[in-house]
């Protein structure tokens, strides 16, 4: 199934490991060595990082979407973008949250 991460970028969830925030120390050089080896994928469209997306094949995913909204769409189906929606709309207004 596929999940939209915000700003409509989209990924694949059953390649995805593990959600988290990306505050501690610890995922920040997750983070920091996912980019010197050019396996981090942006996905903020300039906004704050608010969910790291740890992938199957060693690819960190960065998400402007808290962990919390991520993983509710996930469990719910929810947030898979149509082609009748804008995400990017929903995302500007808080509505896609």
């Amino acid at each position: 199934m596929l999940i939209h991460i915000g700003f409509g970028n989209i990924v694949n969830t059953s390649k995805i490991i593990a959600i988290v925030s990306p505050d501690s120390a610890p995922v920040k050089r997750l983070v920091q060595g996912a980019k010197e080896k050019g396996m981090a994928i942006d996905a903020t469209q300039g906004r704050k990082t608010k969910s790291v997306l740890v992938m199957e094949n060693s690819q960190v995913v960065l998400s402007a979407l808290l962990p919390e909204t991520i993983a509710g769409r996930i469990q719910t189906g929810a947030g898979q973008a149509t082609e009748d929606e804008d995400p990017v709309a929903l995302e500007e207004t808080g509505d896609g949250m």
